[in-house]
């Protein structure tokens, strides 16, 4: 019997996956590596796409700007990649976290669930990165904001 060969049938990406490099089309705008830049959600892709064409922006960058935390679940040391670090037209620095909204509020738990008790831990995360973020904005005289995909949907973006 004659072996039978077969083609190699290339990996494709899940379905949901939004992961992937971005092209940057105006490089004097980036800050930081502009062939390197990478996006880990469609809603980030579509808040680099904002950011290229906004006028007030004038400057901006992809996980440029790392803050460092404690978290609250283990009390050690780690590091937080701002989602975007953004230089207004008037040279205010703005730091943003790219987040569901779901993930903005501290759950409610009516049943312990490995589903609730994910949740829980993953705001507790976001609220200790929130908060030394907070207070590095606060002494340097920046700011900090959290773009859920309502606030991207009202800067014009798809979703």
């Amino acid at each position: 019997m004659a072996k039978k060969s077969f083609k190699r049938i290339p990996k494709l990406k899940p379905l949901g996956t939004y992961k992937g490099k971005y092209k940057v089309q105006n490089k004097n705008k980036y800050i930081g590596d502009a062939s390197n830049v990478i996006y880990r959600s469609n809603w980030e892709k579509q808040a680099f796409k904002y950011c290229e064409s906004a006028s007030w922006i004038k400057a901006w960058g992809s996980e440029v700007t790392i803050i460092p935390y404690i978290c609250k679940t283990d009390n050690r040391p780690h590091r937080y990649y701002m989602d975007l670090t953004i230089v207004t037209e008037n040279d205010d620095v703005l730091l943003v976290e790219i987040k569901p909204a779901k993930q903005t509020k501290r759950p409610i738990i009516k049943k312990r669930t490995k589903q609730t008790l994910n949740e829980a831990l993953t705001y507790t995360k976001n609220e200790s990165k929130w908060l030394a973020t907070k207070e590095i904005c606060k002494r340097k005289g920046w700011r900090f904001e959290i773009w859920t995909e309502h606030h991207l949907k009202s800067l014009g973006c798809k979703i």
